[in-house]
């Protein structure tokens, strides 16, 4: 990926080249087989750390 359009704020607290950078934030944690981005959780789940599915559907009411 050469070039990324999609930037937006980013709650994720890792500093890294990809920050804010969400398609080749995704395309990173896809293609490394890493849990679900920083960038996806509120920046209360996102202190957390842990980026499972699950803590994700918590993060976003979906479960308790």
């Amino acid at each position: 990926m050469n070039h990324c359009e999609n930037t937006r704020p980013c709650p994720c607290t890792y500093s890294c080249p990809r920050h804010g950078k969400c398609c080749e934030c995704v395309a990173h944690h896809r293609d490394h087989g890493e849990g679900v981005p920083g960038c996806f959780f509120s920046p209360e789940g996102e202190a957390s750390y842990d980026r499972s599915v699950e803590a994700l559907a918590r993060d976003h009411g979906l479960i308790p």
